[in-house]
């Protein structure tokens, strides 16, 4: 297998439409029209820019996938078989409407960006039949969420024109941009308004996640006057942006709720780092106060700009009692967006042992407790929801993959989200945090997931299961993608994990007692680099394990990550078996969908075997003679097993670039963060486990 340099993923992402789609052996059926080079796309002469993007993008499409060339031009001068763009204002709110006959095919949208819509979708029915065909049909489609948002997997608020074109395409609607400042990101300068103006193009549009300094109490009388050269010295500058978000960790202020330090996170520390005063920070509780410094700061955004769209997201408080959360829910004001997390803060009861879902994890489908109760009360405020759904392909489970693939416990995700969509009213989404968005097959199934009138999406999957494989190999990869899905279930979500090997993978270190001050190596540009949103000592909860439960639980948490590896490792070499059938031009998309399956396991066995050496560490001291000896011997057999589980992941990062990097983190599972890794296995091994032993 060639070997790619770190980075060189965004290469592969550059490519929009995949090249030498079209299967020649594919002919139209009875009710389908054929696309050929005598078709002519139109646009109406005062299209914006928006039609004239994906008029260009879809004669690209054409001409990169399918090997065919309509003409493009003005609907005025056209003539013979057309594919037509339009729009017609009467179709409901973010719908389209695709009509194909014989000789032409409409692709109309309520506002142009809905008609590109149209277009991304003619081209998703041809992927699926790898030729230039369509059904004849007309129908009217509608998203359900809008907006959909992420932040970019590209690299942490990196946004290239190409990137641009894959989210529009994947129906995600608006990017998600940290904000500092006025053109300030945690990566320094970048220009807001260019940002905007070319998301826009694409029809998609931007939302500031807000990282500003809230230093003073709506009540403080000097409030409004530093909230202005804040949130209104952005919307001056930056007047593009549809909304924006705050999230109680980004956004606390010095509240006067009782419940609280009354101080902001990072103002409650002295100059040695000590925390100044003992307590809940207000970005962790529901303060009764967030409403009128909601009220302050939506007066000050409305008045640059009417129409945005303020989120409010509860994340912080998703575990504090519901009737704190209500409380708060009653008073805020119903001009502005309530935003809560799908499934996280749910305990749940597996074989005796308690669990609870930390954030953002795809082990526990939802809904969860905290999004139940929040979005009624939402309702009963006739507030607008959004929820956290990962619905991009990525969560917190696997720190350093792409996407998640696990498709059938995705579609129990998707299937949650669309009661929610019926039953609470449940219309926006963010599909993704700093972790990002990366397109792949679990994306194209939340497209149709997301969109009435609703489809089987088990044969979704099956066609696009053909479309990634071949036709013949189908049932095989969905099997295999069954027990990926079954797999997920038994990773079960805890914070030391996901916190510890399961956020870097088979990097994770084995540390014993030399070493407790290890930091992982990072890059300066990284904005959770080194140990910021990772413990490298591994830290079980409770610190040491002592009574029969803590053992119980940890022993269920580890036969579950020895489970997620078996069922990985199913499904990969099942994979692996039916790539030589492969055809040669959808192969190495088809390899790195295995490669990932194999990655997950290693990762996985990683997990458990770290658990396994904490067990061990925390024995090894209070034993003694044969028992310390024969402890000691496990614990290094169990070193020499991880060492080869180590060796055997460098081939797959070294393949896939993006396996071992996360936006926000950089790389923390390549082959230099794996050889680090074995660099300070082996020293534990060779020369401070032996030195325990007792003659």
């Amino acid at each position: 297998m060639k070997k790619e340099l770190n980075y060189q993923f965004r290469q592969r992402m550059a490519i929009v439409h995949t090249p030498n789609r079209r299967d020649p052996a594919k002919t139209p059926t009875a009710n389908q029209i054929e696309i050929d080079s005598s078709w002519t796309i139109t646009i109406p002469r005062d299209a914006d820019v928006v039609l004239k993007n994906a008029c260009r993008d879809l004669e690209d499409y054409f001409f990169t996938s399918m090997g065919v060339s309509p003409r493009v031009m003005f609907d005025d001068e056209a003539s013979g078989k057309l594919i037509v763009y339009t729009v017609d204002t009467t179709l409901p709110k973010n719908a389209y409407r695709l009509t194909v006959t014989d000789d032409k095919i409409v692709l109309c949208g309520k506002i142009t960006r809905d008609a590109a819509q149209a277009g991304y979708f003619v081209e998703d029915l041809m992927n699926l039949d790898e030729a230039p065909v369509i059904d004849k049909q007309e129908i009217v489609r509608t998203s359900l969420f809008n907006p959909r948002m992420i932040h970019s997997g590209y690299g942490l608020d990196m946004f290239p024109e190409d990137y641009l074109r894959h989210v529009a395409h994947s129906g995600i609607t608006s990017l998600l941009l940290f904000v500092n400042d006025v053109d300030d990101t945690p990566h320094g300068y970048q220009d807001f308004n260019d940002l905007c103006t070319r998301a826009a193009a694409w029809g998609v549009d931007v939302y500031a996640y807000s990282y500003m300094a809230n230093r003073r109490h709506p009540d403080d009388p000097d409030a409004e006057e530093f909230y202005e050269n804040l949130y209104g010295r952005l919307f001056d500058r930056c007047p593009y942006f549809r909304g924006i978000i705050f999230v109680g960790e980004s956004c606390e202020f010095p509240s006067k709720d009782p419940h609280t330090t009354g101080i902001r996170r990072l103002d409650n520390v002295d100059e040695n780092g000590n925390r100044i005063k003992e307590g809940i920070n207000p970005g962790w509780w529901p303060c009764y106060d967030y409403t009128d410094w909601l009220n302050l700061i939506k007066k000050i955004i409305f008045k640059r700009k009417p129409d945005a769209d303020i989120v409010f997201w509860s994340y912080n408080w998703g575990a504090v009692e519901p009737e704190y959360r209500e409380a708060l829910v009653k008073t805020l004001p119903t001009d502005i967006t309530l935003q809560a997390t799908f499934e996280m803060c749910t305990f749940l009861e597996i074989d005796g042992v308690t669990n609870k879902t930390t954030d953002y994890t795809l082990f526990f489908e939802g809904p969860g407790t905290y999004f139940s109760t929040e979005s009624v009360f939402a309702k009963n405020r006739g507030l607008r929801l959004y929820s956290m759904t990962n619905t991009a392909g990525r969560t917190w489970d696997l720190g350093v993959i792409p996407y998640v693939p696990a498709p059938y416990q995705w579609i129990k995700r998707y299937e949650g989200m669309l009661k929610a969509n019926e039953e609470v009213g449940l219309c926006g989404t963010m599909d993704s945090h700093h972790f990002g968005f990366t397109p792949s097959f679990i994306s194209d199934l939340a497209k149709w997931a997301f969109h009435t009138p609703k489809v089987d999406l088990d044969e979704v999957l099956h066609r696009i299961a053909a479309r990634d494989f071949t036709a013949e190999a189908a049932n095989t990869v969905c099997e295999a993608y069954k027990e990926w899905s079954e797999g997920i279930t038994h990773l079960i979500s805890t914070h030391p994990d996901q916190y510890g090997p399961f956020r870097i993978g088979p990097s994770y270190p084995f540390i014993l007692f030399d070493h407790s001050d290890v930091v992982i190596p990072d890059v300066p540009y990284s904005h959770f680099g080194g140990n910021h949103i990772t413990e490298p000592v591994y830290k079980s909860r409770p610190p040491k394990l002592e009574s029969e439960y803590d053992f119980k639980k940890f022993d269920f948490e580890i036969r579950n990550f020895y489970e997620v590896a078996e069922y990985y490792d199913r499904g990969w070499k099942m994979l692996e078996e039916i790539l030589p059938t492969v055809p040669e031009k959808k192969r190495d998309a088809a390899r790195r969908i295995v490669n990932l399956g194999h990655f997950i396991a290693n990762s996985a066995r990683t997990s458990a075997n770290v658990k396994v050496f904490v067990k061990g560490k925390q024995k090894l001291l209070d034993v003694h003679g044969e028992e310390r000896n024969r402890l000691i011997d496990s614990m290094l057999e169990l070193c020499r097993a991880e060492e080869a589980n180590a060796l055997d992941t460098i081939p797959l990062v070294e393949f896939d670039s993006q396996l071992g990097f996360e936006p926000s983190m950089e790389y923390m599972c390549d082959r230099a963060h794996i050889e680090w890794k074995l660099g300070l296995l082996r020293e534990m091994m060779e020369k401070e486990l032996p030195s325990y032993y007792e003659k």
